[in-house]
Order: C-alpha cells, then sequence, then structure tokens
C-alpha cells in the first residue's frame, strides 16, 4: 500500500477514534468521574488526551498529502509515523491514566509529545528540501 493511503487510511481512523473518545468523555466520562476527587484532574487528562489526538489526525491527514505530492520524500512518511505513534503515547498514556487513575502513566506522556514535535519537525524539514 503506497505511504499517502496509508497514511489517509491512518488520518481517517485516528480522527474517529478522537472524535467517539471526545464524546465519551464529555458525556459518560464525566459523571462518572464527577463523584471522585481528582474527577475534575482526571477530566482534564481527557480533555487534553482528545484535543491532541484530534489535532494530530489532522496532522496525518497533512502526511499522507505531502506523501502523496512527493513520493520520492521519506519525510513525509516519517512525520505521519511520528505523529500517529506520538498520538498513541501522547494521547493513550492520558486516556489510561484517566481511566485508571495510575498517575505513573503520565511519565511517558513526554515522549509523545517529543514524537508529535519530532512529526512536525519531518514535515518542516520535507519543506525545507522543496517537496
Amino acid at each position: 500500500m503506497p505511504t499517502g493511503r496509508l497514511l489517509y487510511l491512518a488520518a481517517g481512523t485516528s480522527g474517529t477514534l478522537a472524535v467517539l473518545l471526545g464524546a465519551f468523555g464529555a458525556h459518560a466520562l464525566k459523571s462518572s468521574l464527577s463523584a471522585l476527587d481528582d474527577g475534575a484532574i482526571r477530566l482534564g487528562w481527557w480533555q487534553t488526551a482528545s484535543q491532541y489526538h484530534l489535532l494530530h489526525a489532522l496532522a496525518l491527514g497533512v502526511a499522507a498529502a505531502a506523501a502523496d505530492r512527493t513520493p520520492a520524500l521519506p519525510l513525509a512518511g516519517a512525520a505521519g509515523a511520528c505523529f500517529a505513534l506520538g498520538t498513541l503515547v501522547f494521547s493513550g498514556s492520558l486516556y489510561a491514566m484517566t481511566l485508571t487513575g495510575f498517575r505513573p502513566l503520565g511519565a511517558v506522556t513526554p515522549v509523545g509529545g517529543l514524537l508529535l514535535a519530532a512529526g512536525w519537525l519531518c514535515l518542516a524539514l520535507g519543506a525545507a528540501r522543496g517537496g
């Protein structure tokens, strides 16, 4: 499967999950966490996770378009991989921390953030190289 097509598939899947998880957090999770002492903090984690998740689903789409436009440029594929893995680690750790209350999961969240930043850097370097 060509890189652009794979990234479009990842973008669509990730975007769908981001919308569904965001709605879950705004409705079902909100009521169940409200009784907990740290419920407001945990809802904040979920909000951050879902915002970054949706934003980087769109970024995957940008990487897909760049990969389609310049198939010989590996940086677009690298950007997409960083966005996908970064979303999994960053948002995934926050989602898991919200659901479980297990705060040590927050130690891996910055790794996901670094991967997301690396994805943006790959896009910038690809543009600087002319494609």
